[in-house]
């Protein structure tokens, strides 16, 4: 079973996190971070700053992963961008990525970065638009249930679990591959990340909260060791 061994390849996948992707620099760290991605365009990528803090929490109390305490803001055109295994993005608006920095994630992508986008309601035609940017030759395939990153750590007999009801239907997710491998992960109609934030934002009952936090624990794990 995966989680018998998973503990045994995070614990080298994280020791390789001490250097960028394309081996040329140590970052200094072996806890694992996760970038939020600052976008340009006008889109609130800085929402909900205990979104991450939480969701590296819960990672720490449910997973060998060793983790830090807080985000790392970075843009696509930062230097470290390399030294940083797994961005996440949100946001409710307009996301604009101009020719240099969409090649220059695609570069990231394709050398062994991993992209999470969550829809916080209203930036879905916007990412859609900007990622196409990135592989204009790729599409946004929706994933079954029976994906591994519906089951790798926490089991979702149904898939996607749906957090905030935005719009009728059921939450959706969606990955981008390359070379047989998912580069990006999208989830839509669902927003996953708001259930990561403290308590009283939103309201959320424990339940939900728990849900959205072990699929974001899923996302990471699956983003780790793919």
């Amino acid at each position: 079973m995966e989680k018998r061994w998973i503990k045994y390849f995070l614990a080298l996948v994280l020791s390789l996190t001490n250097l960028n992707l394309f081996g040329q620099s140590e970052i200094g760290s072996s806890e694992f971070i996760i970038g939020r991605l600052k976008y340009h365009g006008g889109g609130d990528w800085y929402n909900d700053p205990s979104t991450i803090p939480n969701l590296l929490g819960f990672l720490g109390k449910n997973t060998d992963i060793p983790v830090g305490k807080d985000e790392k803001k970075v843009q696509i055109m930062d230097e470290d961008l390399f030294s940083i295994p797994v961005l996440f993005m949100t946001g409710h608006g307009k996301i604009q990525f101009s020719d240099e920095e969409a090649q220059r994630l695609r570069k990231y992508l394709t050398n062994g970065g991993f992209l999470y986008a969550d829809d916080d309601y209203g930036m879905d035609k916007y990412f859609r638009q900007q990622i196409q940017k990135v592989f204009p030759d790729k599409e946004l395939v929706e994933l079954p249930n029976s994906h591994p990153i519906y089951h790798i750590h926490f089991n979702f007999e149904s898939g996607l679990p749906k957090i905030h009801e935005h719009d009728p239907g059921p939450g959706r997710g969606y990955g981008i591959f390359h070379e047989g491998r998912m580069v990006v992960y999208y989830t839509f109609n669902t927003n996953i990340s708001d259930g990561w934030v403290d308590p009283q934002v939103h309201g959320d009952p424990p339940e939900v909260r728990t849900l959205a936090l072990q699929m974001g624990t899923n996302i990471m794990v699956y983003a780790l060791t793919r």
